[in-house]
């Protein structure tokens, strides 16, 4: 059974997420807060108090856009606590999905809210906090959320083939289709080095281990990955070769 506080600055907004959170068997209770500095106070005094404090918050679902503070400029705040509660973030605007996922939100739910998404999202919230002693499964580490026809989709980062350099946003490849997310391809390379992605071009980031053929003509070089062959940029050609040799062992 879950503790909630619900943050939004637009009282009918909150009363309606209030109540729609009320109304699922899942929440304890369900209290509002209409702003960002009560938020914060109303946190600071629940992790004060403990865990097994009728005061105690679980979760918050938290607006975005509000005045003063964002729900973006709390969650950085509440990254500092020793045991905050988690969160999910509730808005309008799908353009900071992947800034909140950095933030360790647990779910992302776009305005106006369907009563089936957020029974989704209440979901993925009781499932951590349904075992405290178990270490809590970060999420932005191992999916890319992505935006299609207004819902918040959740891609696998190890799906992904290559991302493709487009402007200030990058299209994800994957064997099933693309997706285009607001994030630039550099900012991609520096989160998912560690997973195996390198840079082979300005436009290409591609995933090492899909990598299914390694061409040489005329001096040039380009990768195969499944139906796309994709140029290696003269700045990259050596790195790259040393990587793919040194996974052979050669």
């Amino acid at each position: 059974m879950l503790r909630v506080l619900a943050v939004d600055d637009e009282e009918p907004a909150l009363e309606e997420l209030l109540y729609l959170l009320r109304a699922d068997p899942r929440i304890r209770s369900a209290e509002g807060a209409t702003g960002a500095t009560e938020a914060l106070r109303r946190i600071g005094s629940a992790v004060d108090a403990g865990p097994d404090d009728p005061s105690a918050i679980d979760v918050v679902f938290l607006d975005i856009h509000m005045a003063g503070l964002t729900g973006l400029d709390v969650a950085q705040l509440l990254a500092g606590f020793a045991a905050p509660p988690l969160i999910v973030f509730v808005t309008a605007h799908e353009g900071f999905a992947v800034h909140a996922f950095d933030l360790k939100a647990v779910d992302y739910v776009l305005k106006p809210v369907r009563r089936e998404r957020l029974a989704e999202a209440v979901r993925r919230v009781a499932e951590q906090v349904g075992d405290r002693s178990a270490p809590v499964h970060d999420t932005a580490h191992d999916q890319i959320p992505v935006e299609l026809g207004g819902v918040i989709r959740f891609v696998p980062i190890d799906d992904i083939t290559y991302a493709e350099a487009q402007g200030d946003y990058a299209r994800l490849h994957t064997a099933a289709g693309s997706h285009l997310v607001r994030v630039p391809l550099t900012t991609l390379e520096e989160r998912w080095r560690t997973r195996g992605f390198v840079r082979i071009h300005r436009r290409h980031l591609v995933a090492l281990g899909r990598i299914d053929e390694l061409r040489l003509d005329a001096g040039s070089m380009s990768v195969r990955i499944g139906t796309a062959e994709l140029a290696v940029s003269r700045r990259h050609t050596r790195a790259l070769r040393d990587l793919l040799m040194r996974g052979t062992g050669r």
